[in-house]
Protein backbone atom coordinates (compact mmCIF):
# COMPACT_ATOMS: atom_id res chain seq x y z
CA UNK A 1 0.00 0.00 0.00
CA UNK A 2 1.10 3.37 -0.79
CA UNK A 3 2.03 6.21 2.05
CA UNK A 4 -0.74 8.17 0.02
CA UNK A 5 -3.11 5.20 0.33
CA UNK A 6 -2.02 4.33 3.99
CA UNK A 7 -3.34 8.07 4.34
CA UNK A 8 -6.02 7.89 2.82
CA UNK A 9 -7.70 4.60 4.80
CA UNK A 10 -6.65 6.29 8.00
CA UNK A 11 -7.61 9.46 7.58
CA UNK A 12 -11.26 8.89 6.51
CA UNK A 13 -11.56 7.52 10.53
CA UNK A 14 -9.49 10.91 11.80
CA UNK A 15 -11.40 13.22 9.41
CA UNK A 16 -14.86 12.75 10.68
CA UNK A 17 -13.68 12.33 14.32
CA UNK A 18 -11.92 16.34 13.53
CA UNK A 19 -15.73 17.55 12.32
CA UNK A 20 -16.81 16.21 15.43
CA UNK A 21 -14.55 18.41 17.64
CA UNK A 22 -14.96 21.16 15.74
CA UNK A 23 -18.53 20.95 15.67
CA UNK A 24 -18.40 20.13 19.56
CA UNK A 25 -16.49 23.08 20.41
CA UNK A 26 -18.77 25.38 17.97
CA UNK A 27 -21.84 24.17 19.67
CA UNK A 28 -21.05 23.95 23.21
CA UNK A 29 -18.47 26.34 23.68
CA UNK A 30 -15.95 26.82 26.38
CA UNK A 31 -16.31 23.92 29.29
CA UNK A 32 -17.13 25.94 32.26
CA UNK A 33 -18.61 29.32 31.66
CA UNK A 34 -16.54 31.00 34.39
CA UNK A 35 -12.93 30.55 32.59
CA UNK A 36 -11.19 33.78 31.69
CA UNK A 37 -8.06 33.66 29.35
CA UNK A 38 -4.74 35.10 31.28
CA UNK A 39 -3.18 37.69 29.71
CA UNK A 40 0.12 36.81 31.05
CA UNK A 41 0.13 33.49 29.05
CA UNK A 42 0.74 34.72 25.47
CA UNK A 43 3.39 34.83 22.69
CA UNK A 44 5.29 37.23 24.48
CA UNK A 45 4.94 34.74 27.68
CA UNK A 46 4.66 31.18 27.09
CA UNK A 47 3.76 28.66 29.12
CA UNK A 48 7.30 26.73 30.33
CA UNK A 49 7.84 23.57 28.59
CA UNK A 50 7.51 20.64 30.21
CA UNK A 51 10.26 18.23 30.52
CA UNK A 52 9.69 14.70 29.79
CA UNK A 53 11.45 12.56 33.12
CA UNK A 54 12.38 9.80 30.69
CA UNK A 55 14.45 11.11 28.65
CA UNK A 56 18.30 9.84 28.20
CA UNK A 57 21.19 11.24 29.03
CA UNK A 58 23.48 12.61 26.60
CA UNK A 59 26.35 14.18 28.51
CA UNK A 60 29.24 15.53 26.23
CA UNK A 61 27.45 14.81 23.00
CA UNK A 62 27.33 18.02 20.98
CA UNK A 63 24.49 18.28 18.34
CA UNK A 64 25.11 21.15 15.26
CA UNK A 65 21.76 22.10 14.15
CA UNK A 66 20.38 23.78 10.95
CA UNK A 67 17.35 24.98 10.03
CA UNK A 68 15.31 28.62 8.89
CA UNK A 69 16.12 32.08 10.34
CA UNK A 70 13.09 34.15 11.56
CA UNK A 71 10.61 31.71 12.44
CA UNK A 72 11.51 27.98 13.21
CA UNK A 73 14.71 29.19 14.94
CA UNK A 74 13.00 30.66 17.47
CA UNK A 75 11.06 27.38 17.93
CA UNK A 76 14.01 25.46 18.27
CA UNK A 77 15.36 28.08 21.00
CA UNK A 78 12.84 27.63 23.22
CA UNK A 79 13.40 24.03 24.09
CA UNK A 80 17.31 23.90 23.48
CA UNK A 81 18.21 25.12 27.39
CA UNK A 82 15.78 22.77 29.09
CA UNK A 83 16.66 20.06 26.58
CA UNK A 84 20.56 20.81 27.61
CA UNK A 85 19.90 20.90 31.45
CA UNK A 86 17.56 17.64 30.96
CA UNK A 87 20.26 15.65 29.50
CA UNK A 88 23.52 17.00 29.63
CA UNK A 89 23.31 17.56 25.18
CA UNK A 90 24.93 20.22 23.65
CA UNK A 91 23.16 22.15 20.98
CA UNK A 92 24.08 24.86 18.43
CA UNK A 93 22.09 25.75 16.31
CA UNK A 94 22.57 27.69 12.49
CA UNK A 95 20.23 29.32 10.91
CA UNK A 96 19.64 30.68 7.34
CA UNK A 97 17.25 32.77 5.43
CA UNK A 98 14.36 30.50 3.62
CA UNK A 99 15.88 30.81 -0.11
CA UNK A 100 19.62 30.08 1.16
CA UNK A 101 18.86 26.39 3.49
CA UNK A 102 17.97 23.82 0.87
CA UNK A 103 21.46 24.98 -0.44
CA UNK A 104 22.87 25.77 1.94
CA UNK A 105 22.58 21.72 3.43
CA UNK A 106 23.07 20.32 0.82
CA UNK A 107 26.26 21.60 0.18
CA UNK A 108 27.76 20.45 3.46
CA UNK A 109 25.89 17.26 3.48
CA UNK A 110 27.58 16.68 0.09
CA UNK A 111 31.35 17.74 1.28
CA UNK A 112 33.71 15.50 2.71
CA UNK A 113 33.44 17.14 6.22
CA UNK A 114 29.74 17.79 6.91
CA UNK A 115 29.33 19.81 9.80
CA UNK A 116 25.49 19.23 10.18
CA UNK A 117 23.87 16.34 12.41
CA UNK A 118 20.07 17.43 12.26
CA UNK A 119 18.03 19.59 10.36
CA UNK A 120 14.67 21.00 10.37
CA UNK A 121 13.51 21.42 6.57
CA UNK A 122 10.78 21.60 4.68
CA UNK A 123 9.06 17.72 4.54
CA UNK A 124 8.88 18.18 0.23
CA UNK A 125 12.95 18.25 0.58
CA UNK A 126 13.19 14.57 1.67
CA UNK A 127 13.19 12.74 -1.61
CA UNK A 128 16.37 15.38 -2.83
CA UNK A 129 18.09 13.77 0.70
CA UNK A 130 16.94 10.30 0.61
CA UNK A 131 18.25 9.83 -2.92
CA UNK A 132 21.52 11.01 -1.70
CA UNK A 133 21.41 8.65 1.35
CA UNK A 134 21.68 11.19 3.70
CA UNK A 135 19.17 10.70 5.85
CA UNK A 136 19.36 8.31 8.70
CA UNK A 137 16.20 6.00 8.60
CA UNK A 138 14.00 6.68 11.73
CA UNK A 139 11.41 3.91 11.87
CA UNK A 140 12.80 1.39 14.60
CA UNK A 141 13.25 4.81 16.75
CA UNK A 142 10.11 5.64 16.31
CA UNK A 143 8.19 2.69 16.23
CA UNK A 144 9.81 2.18 20.62
CA UNK A 145 8.84 5.80 21.42
CA UNK A 146 5.77 5.66 23.00
CA UNK A 147 6.30 9.28 24.46
CA UNK A 148 6.62 10.71 20.92
CA UNK A 149 3.09 9.43 20.50
CA UNK A 150 2.98 9.12 16.88
CA UNK A 151 -0.86 7.96 16.36
CA UNK A 152 -1.60 11.53 17.52
CA UNK A 153 0.02 13.07 14.47
CA UNK A 154 -2.34 13.52 11.95
CA UNK A 155 -2.13 11.15 8.73
CA UNK A 156 -1.30 13.71 6.29
CA UNK A 157 1.86 14.94 8.10
CA UNK A 158 2.26 11.36 9.37
CA UNK A 159 1.74 8.70 6.91
CA UNK A 160 2.90 11.05 3.68
CA UNK A 161 5.13 13.94 4.49
CA UNK A 162 7.22 11.97 7.37
CA UNK A 163 7.76 8.70 4.99
CA UNK A 164 9.14 7.10 2.00
CA UNK A 165 8.48 3.75 0.94
CA UNK A 166 6.97 3.02 4.17
CA UNK A 167 10.21 3.68 6.27
CA UNK A 168 9.65 6.95 8.27
CA UNK A 169 12.57 9.35 7.99
CA UNK A 170 11.40 12.62 9.46
CA UNK A 171 9.37 13.67 12.55
CA UNK A 172 6.77 16.53 11.67
CA UNK A 173 7.55 19.61 14.07
CA UNK A 174 4.49 21.69 12.24
CA UNK A 175 1.87 21.34 9.67
CA UNK A 176 1.29 23.80 6.96
CA UNK A 177 -2.42 24.82 4.98
CA UNK A 178 -2.91 28.30 4.01
CA UNK A 179 -5.90 29.65 4.11
CA UNK A 180 -7.21 33.29 3.84
CA UNK A 181 -7.59 35.90 6.61
CA UNK A 182 -9.70 38.62 6.82
CA UNK A 183 -11.19 41.39 9.34
CA UNK A 184 -13.93 40.19 10.74
CA UNK A 185 -15.04 43.49 12.45
CA UNK A 186 -14.54 44.97 8.79
CA UNK A 187 -16.86 42.70 7.36
CA UNK A 188 -19.47 42.87 9.96
CA UNK A 189 -19.91 46.44 9.46
CA UNK A 190 -19.55 46.38 6.27
CA UNK A 191 -22.98 43.81 5.92
CA UNK A 192 -20.29 41.37 3.85
CA UNK A 193 -19.15 37.52 4.38
CA UNK A 194 -16.02 36.28 3.88
CA UNK A 195 -14.77 35.31 0.10
CA UNK A 196 -15.99 32.12 -1.26
CA UNK A 197 -14.58 32.88 -5.24
CA UNK A 198 -11.48 35.15 -5.87
CA UNK A 199 -13.87 37.43 -7.71
CA UNK A 200 -15.41 37.81 -3.84
CA UNK A 201 -11.66 38.25 -2.58
CA UNK A 202 -11.22 41.13 -5.44
CA UNK A 203 -14.24 42.75 -4.64
CA UNK A 204 -13.37 42.76 -0.65
CA UNK A 205 -10.17 44.13 -1.30
CA UNK A 206 -11.00 46.83 -3.46
CA UNK A 207 -13.80 48.19 -1.06
CA UNK A 208 -11.35 48.36 1.69
CA UNK A 209 -8.43 49.67 -0.34
CA UNK A 210 -7.29 53.46 0.79
CA UNK A 211 -9.20 53.56 3.93
CA UNK A 212 -8.37 54.08 7.32
CA UNK A 213 -8.32 50.58 8.57
CA UNK A 214 -6.90 51.20 12.25
CA UNK A 215 -7.63 54.58 13.24
CA UNK A 216 -4.48 55.72 12.64
CA UNK A 217 -5.33 58.69 10.48
CA UNK A 218 -3.49 56.77 7.15
CA UNK A 219 -4.74 55.20 4.47
CA UNK A 220 -4.65 51.30 4.16
CA UNK A 221 -5.05 48.11 2.15
CA UNK A 222 -7.59 46.07 0.88
CA UNK A 223 -4.93 43.14 0.51
CA UNK A 224 -1.73 41.91 1.55
CA UNK A 225 0.24 39.80 0.56
CA UNK A 226 3.87 38.62 0.92
CA UNK A 227 5.22 38.28 -2.93
CA UNK A 228 8.66 38.90 -2.48
CA UNK A 229 11.05 37.11 -4.08
CA UNK A 230 12.57 33.75 -2.91
CA UNK A 231 10.20 33.00 -0.10
CA UNK A 232 6.72 32.15 -0.23
CA UNK A 233 5.22 34.29 -3.53
CA UNK A 234 5.00 31.19 -5.64
CA UNK A 235 3.31 29.22 -2.73
CA UNK A 236 0.99 32.31 -2.77
CA UNK A 237 0.22 31.72 -6.99
CA UNK A 238 0.02 27.81 -6.15
CA UNK A 239 -3.14 28.82 -3.84
CA UNK A 240 -4.72 30.86 -6.33
CA UNK A 241 -4.42 28.60 -9.39
CA UNK A 242 -4.91 25.93 -7.26
CA UNK A 243 -9.28 26.19 -7.38
CA UNK A 244 -8.88 26.05 -11.42
CA UNK A 245 -6.92 23.63 -12.21
CA UNK A 246 -7.76 20.55 -9.59
CA UNK A 247 -11.14 19.83 -9.55
CA UNK A 248 -11.56 15.53 -9.49
CA UNK A 249 -9.77 15.43 -5.79
CA UNK A 250 -6.07 15.09 -4.36
CA UNK A 251 -4.81 12.43 -6.94
CA UNK A 252 -5.63 14.81 -9.68
CA UNK A 253 -2.42 17.28 -8.86
CA UNK A 254 -1.56 20.42 -10.18
CA UNK A 255 2.03 20.55 -11.69
CA UNK A 256 1.95 17.99 -14.56
CA UNK A 257 0.07 16.14 -16.99
CA UNK A 258 -0.43 12.73 -15.15
CA UNK A 259 0.43 11.15 -18.55
CA UNK A 260 2.81 13.27 -20.18
CA UNK A 261 4.51 14.96 -17.56
CA UNK A 262 3.81 17.85 -19.43
CA UNK A 263 4.05 21.17 -16.86
CA UNK A 264 0.06 22.10 -16.22
CA UNK A 265 1.08 26.05 -17.16
CA UNK A 266 0.48 27.17 -20.77
CA UNK A 267 -3.66 26.88 -20.44
CA UNK A 268 -6.42 29.30 -19.64
CA UNK A 269 -6.30 28.36 -16.00
CA UNK A 270 -2.94 29.42 -15.46
CA UNK A 271 -3.74 32.84 -16.88
CA UNK A 272 -6.42 33.40 -14.97
CA UNK A 273 -4.53 32.71 -12.18
CA UNK A 274 -1.96 34.84 -13.35
CA UNK A 275 -4.22 37.41 -14.05
CA UNK A 276 -5.74 37.36 -10.65
CA UNK A 277 -2.36 37.32 -9.05
CA UNK A 278 -1.12 40.99 -10.35
CA UNK A 279 -4.40 42.00 -9.75
CA UNK A 280 -4.49 42.11 -5.80
CA UNK A 281 -1.75 44.16 -6.05
CA UNK A 282 -3.50 47.18 -6.97
CA UNK A 283 -5.41 46.88 -3.72
CA UNK A 284 -1.90 46.37 -1.89
CA UNK A 285 0.63 47.84 -0.40
CA UNK A 286 3.31 49.74 -2.46
CA UNK A 287 5.99 47.48 -3.68
CA UNK A 288 4.03 44.65 -2.66
CA UNK A 289 6.25 42.67 -5.39
CA UNK A 290 8.77 43.01 -2.56
CA UNK A 291 6.93 42.42 0.06
CA UNK A 292 8.73 40.01 3.20
CA UNK A 293 6.53 37.47 4.83
CA UNK A 294 7.51 38.97 8.31
CA UNK A 295 6.67 42.66 6.90
CA UNK A 296 3.03 41.31 5.60
CA UNK A 297 2.47 39.70 8.92
CA UNK A 298 3.43 43.35 10.39
CA UNK A 299 1.05 45.11 8.11
CA UNK A 300 -1.80 43.18 9.16
CA UNK A 301 -1.36 42.59 12.84
CA UNK A 302 -1.13 46.29 13.20
CA UNK A 303 -4.35 46.39 11.52
CA UNK A 304 -3.52 47.55 7.97
CA UNK A 305 -5.12 45.19 5.67
CA UNK A 306 -8.19 43.75 5.23
CA UNK A 307 -7.26 40.54 3.72
CA UNK A 308 -4.44 38.33 3.30
CA UNK A 309 -3.38 34.56 2.26
CA UNK A 310 -1.09 32.82 4.46
CA UNK A 311 -0.46 29.59 6.72
CA UNK A 312 -1.77 29.31 10.09
CA UNK A 313 0.56 31.92 11.90
CA UNK A 314 -1.34 34.58 11.44
CA UNK A 315 -3.89 32.90 13.73
CA UNK A 316 -1.49 33.05 16.64
CA UNK A 317 0.47 36.10 16.28
CA UNK A 318 -3.22 38.52 16.02
CA UNK A 319 -3.64 37.51 19.55
CA UNK A 320 -0.02 38.81 20.57
CA UNK A 321 -1.24 42.35 22.67
CA UNK A 322 2.60 42.90 22.23
CA UNK A 323 2.57 43.58 18.94
CA UNK A 324 -1.40 43.13 17.83
CA UNK A 325 -4.24 45.77 17.22
CA UNK A 326 -6.53 43.14 15.89
CA UNK A 327 -6.97 41.07 18.64
CA UNK A 328 -10.72 39.69 18.59
CA UNK A 329 -11.12 41.38 15.02
CA UNK A 330 -9.62 38.41 12.36
CA UNK A 331 -11.43 35.23 10.98
CA UNK A 332 -10.23 32.89 8.50
CA UNK A 333 -11.72 30.70 5.86
CA UNK A 334 -10.32 28.08 3.25
CA UNK A 335 -8.98 29.33 0.66
CA UNK A 336 -11.11 31.18 -2.33
CA UNK A 337 -12.22 28.73 -5.52
CA UNK A 338 -13.38 29.27 -8.51
CA UNK A 339 -16.85 28.44 -10.54
CA UNK A 340 -14.78 27.28 -13.68
CA UNK A 341 -11.88 24.96 -13.80
CA UNK A 342 -9.34 23.57 -16.37
CA UNK A 343 -10.69 20.61 -19.05
CA UNK A 344 -7.41 18.89 -19.68
CA UNK A 345 -8.65 17.48 -22.84
CA UNK A 346 -9.53 20.83 -24.42
CA UNK A 347 -7.57 22.87 -22.76
CA UNK A 348 -10.48 25.07 -21.95
CA UNK A 349 -12.22 26.51 -18.44
CA UNK A 350 -15.42 25.21 -18.36
CA UNK A 351 -18.41 25.63 -15.89
CA UNK A 352 -18.42 23.89 -12.37
CA UNK A 353 -20.83 20.80 -12.85
CA UNK A 354 -21.57 17.28 -10.70
CA UNK A 355 -19.25 15.95 -13.03
CA UNK A 356 -16.32 17.93 -13.77
CA UNK A 357 -16.97 19.40 -10.25
CA UNK A 358 -17.66 16.74 -7.57
CA UNK A 359 -16.39 18.07 -5.07
CA UNK A 360 -17.67 21.75 -5.00
CA UNK A 361 -20.46 23.51 -2.79
CA UNK A 362 -22.97 25.30 -4.52
CA UNK A 363 -21.06 25.61 -7.44
CA UNK A 364 -17.28 26.54 -6.25
CA UNK A 365 -14.59 24.88 -6.53
CA UNK A 366 -12.33 24.52 -3.58
CA UNK A 367 -9.19 22.99 -3.69
CA UNK A 368 -7.30 24.01 -0.29
CA UNK A 369 -3.09 23.99 -0.75
CA UNK A 370 -0.59 22.61 1.58
CA UNK A 371 2.04 24.73 0.90
CA UNK A 372 5.27 23.63 2.24
CA UNK A 373 2.89 20.88 4.07
CA UNK A 374 5.20 21.71 7.09
CA UNK A 375 8.34 21.18 8.29
CA UNK A 376 10.43 18.32 9.84
CA UNK A 377 13.19 17.84 11.84
CA UNK A 378 15.56 15.23 10.58
CA UNK A 379 19.06 13.26 11.32
CA UNK A 380 21.84 13.01 9.56
CA UNK A 381 22.67 9.33 8.50
CA UNK A 382 26.94 10.06 8.71
CA UNK A 383 26.47 11.79 11.99
CA UNK A 384 28.27 9.53 15.08
CA UNK A 385 25.96 7.10 16.89
CA UNK A 386 25.47 8.94 19.92
CA UNK A 387 25.08 12.42 17.58
CA UNK A 388 22.46 10.48 16.55
CA UNK A 389 20.76 9.30 19.67
CA UNK A 390 20.72 12.83 20.39
CA UNK A 391 19.69 14.48 17.75
CA UNK A 392 16.32 11.99 17.34
CA UNK A 393 16.37 12.83 21.03
CA UNK A 394 15.69 16.36 20.57
CA UNK A 395 13.38 16.05 17.50
CA UNK A 396 11.40 13.60 19.00
CA UNK A 397 11.37 16.03 22.81
CA UNK A 398 10.08 18.94 20.47
CA UNK A 399 7.19 16.99 18.73
CA UNK A 400 5.78 15.40 21.93
CA UNK A 401 2.38 16.74 22.91
CA UNK A 402 3.98 18.73 25.97
CA UNK A 403 6.22 20.66 23.68
CA UNK A 404 4.05 21.10 20.95
CA UNK A 405 0.65 21.78 21.74
CA UNK A 406 1.93 24.41 23.44
CA UNK A 407 3.84 25.74 20.58
CA UNK A 408 1.55 25.69 17.67
CA UNK A 409 -0.54 28.35 19.91
CA UNK A 410 2.62 31.17 19.94
CA UNK A 411 2.55 32.85 16.62
CA UNK A 412 6.38 33.66 17.20
CA UNK A 413 7.82 29.90 16.61
CA UNK A 414 5.86 29.07 12.93
CA UNK A 415 4.21 25.83 14.19
CA UNK A 416 1.15 25.27 12.75
CA UNK A 417 -1.28 22.40 14.30
CA UNK A 418 -0.53 19.24 13.53
CA UNK A 419 -1.28 16.66 16.05
CA UNK A 420 -5.17 15.59 16.85
CA UNK A 421 -4.77 16.28 19.95
CA UNK A 422 -4.31 19.79 19.74
CA UNK A 423 -8.07 19.86 18.05
CA UNK A 424 -9.64 17.61 20.87
CA UNK A 425 -9.87 20.87 23.15
CA UNK A 426 -9.67 24.89 22.81
CA UNK A 427 -8.32 24.95 26.78
CA UNK A 428 -4.34 25.68 24.94
CA UNK A 429 -5.70 28.72 22.36
CA UNK A 430 -8.23 30.23 25.22
CA UNK A 431 -4.66 29.91 27.62
CA UNK A 432 -2.93 31.20 24.57
CA UNK A 433 -4.72 34.91 24.60
CA UNK A 434 -7.78 33.60 22.11
CA UNK A 435 -11.43 34.00 22.17
CA UNK A 436 -13.58 31.45 22.33
CA UNK A 437 -15.02 32.24 19.06
CA UNK A 438 -11.52 32.91 17.40
CA UNK A 439 -10.09 29.65 18.72
CA UNK A 440 -13.08 27.72 17.06
CA UNK A 441 -13.10 30.10 13.64
CA UNK A 442 -9.17 29.32 13.60
CA UNK A 443 -9.40 25.75 14.33
CA UNK A 444 -12.64 25.51 12.32
CA UNK A 445 -10.95 26.46 8.95
CA UNK A 446 -8.06 24.51 8.94
CA UNK A 447 -10.52 21.32 10.02
CA UNK A 448 -12.44 22.48 6.80
CA UNK A 449 -9.12 22.07 4.50
CA UNK A 450 -7.84 19.51 6.37
CA UNK A 451 -11.10 17.76 5.27
CA UNK A 452 -11.04 18.52 2.07
CA UNK A 453 -11.36 15.91 -0.48
CA UNK A 454 -9.43 17.71 -3.13
CA UNK A 455 -7.00 19.06 -0.95
CA UNK A 456 -3.69 19.42 -3.10
CA UNK A 457 -0.51 18.81 -2.23
CA UNK A 458 2.54 20.29 -2.95
CA UNK A 459 5.18 19.26 -5.11
CA UNK A 460 7.25 16.42 -3.58
CA UNK A 461 9.60 14.67 -6.34
CA UNK A 462 12.67 15.23 -7.12
CA UNK A 463 14.62 18.88 -7.14
CA UNK A 464 11.06 20.41 -6.67
CA UNK A 465 12.90 23.04 -4.68
CA UNK A 466 14.39 23.88 -8.58
CA UNK A 467 11.11 23.84 -9.90
CA UNK A 468 9.15 26.08 -7.77
CA UNK A 469 12.01 28.46 -6.25
CA UNK A 470 14.47 28.25 -9.13
CA UNK A 471 12.33 28.76 -11.92
CA UNK A 472 8.55 29.87 -10.59
CA UNK A 473 9.40 31.84 -8.19
CA UNK A 474 12.06 33.75 -10.31
CA UNK A 475 9.64 34.13 -13.35
CA UNK A 476 6.47 35.41 -10.97
CA UNK A 477 9.57 37.59 -10.19
CA UNK A 478 9.63 39.59 -13.62
CA UNK A 479 5.93 38.87 -14.24
CA UNK A 480 5.21 41.25 -11.45
CA UNK A 481 7.62 43.46 -12.11
CA UNK A 482 6.00 44.25 -15.97
CA UNK A 483 8.95 42.22 -17.46
CA UNK A 484 7.08 39.57 -19.07
CA UNK A 485 3.41 39.39 -20.41
CA UNK A 486 0.96 36.44 -19.54
CA UNK A 487 2.03 34.58 -22.48
CA UNK A 488 6.21 34.81 -22.08
CA UNK A 489 5.55 34.17 -18.36
CA UNK A 490 4.08 31.16 -18.93
CA UNK A 491 6.24 30.14 -22.04
CA UNK A 492 9.40 30.41 -19.48
CA UNK A 493 7.86 28.61 -16.84
CA UNK A 494 6.50 25.65 -18.93
CA UNK A 495 10.59 25.83 -20.81
CA UNK A 496 12.04 25.67 -17.03
CA UNK A 497 10.27 23.07 -15.54
CA UNK A 498 10.79 20.96 -18.94
CA UNK A 499 14.50 21.27 -18.89
CA UNK A 500 14.73 20.37 -15.48
CA UNK A 501 12.16 17.41 -15.99
CA UNK A 502 14.51 16.12 -19.10
CA UNK A 503 17.86 16.49 -17.33
CA UNK A 504 16.91 14.17 -14.14
CA UNK A 505 14.40 12.05 -16.89
CA UNK A 506 11.35 12.42 -17.48
CA UNK A 507 10.16 8.75 -16.70
CA UNK A 508 11.41 8.66 -13.55
CA UNK A 509 10.03 12.38 -12.48
CA UNK A 510 6.57 10.82 -13.80
CA UNK A 511 6.93 8.19 -11.91
CA UNK A 512 7.64 9.90 -8.62
CA UNK A 513 5.05 12.39 -9.61
CA UNK A 514 2.39 9.73 -9.84
CA UNK A 515 3.49 8.15 -6.57
CA UNK A 516 3.66 11.16 -4.25
CA UNK A 517 -0.29 11.54 -5.38
CA UNK A 518 -1.15 7.50 -4.49
CA UNK A 519 -1.22 6.69 -8.16
CA UNK A 520 1.35 3.53 -9.65
CA UNK A 521 3.72 4.58 -11.98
Amino acid sequence: MSNWQSFCSQWQRVRYYLIFLVALSLSLGVPGCSFSPPNSQTASSPQPTQINPSIQRFDGVTINVITQKGVLDVALNRHISKFESLTGAKVNMVAFPFGDLYQKLQQDWSSRTPKYDMAVILSKWLIDFINTNDLEDLTNRVQSDSDLQWQDIAPIFRDVSAKYKQRIYAIPLDGDFQMVYYRSDLLKTAGLEPPTTWDDYLAIAKQFYGKDLNNDGEPDYGSCMAKGPRFAGYLLFASITSSWLQSQGTAQGIFFDLETMKPLVRNPAFAKALDIYKKTMEYGPPNEANLSLFEERRLFTSGRCALTLESGDIGTLAINPATSKVIDKVGAVVTPGSTQVLDRKTGKLVACDKFNCPYSIAGVNHAPFTAFVGWSGVVHAKAEPTVKDAAYSFISYMSQPAQANVDVTIGETGINPYRISQFKTIDSWLKAGMSPDAANNYLGAIGVSLNSPNMVLDLRIPHNQQYQLDVLDAVLADFLAGKLTTEETMQQIEQGWEQITNKVGRESQRAAYRASLGLTP
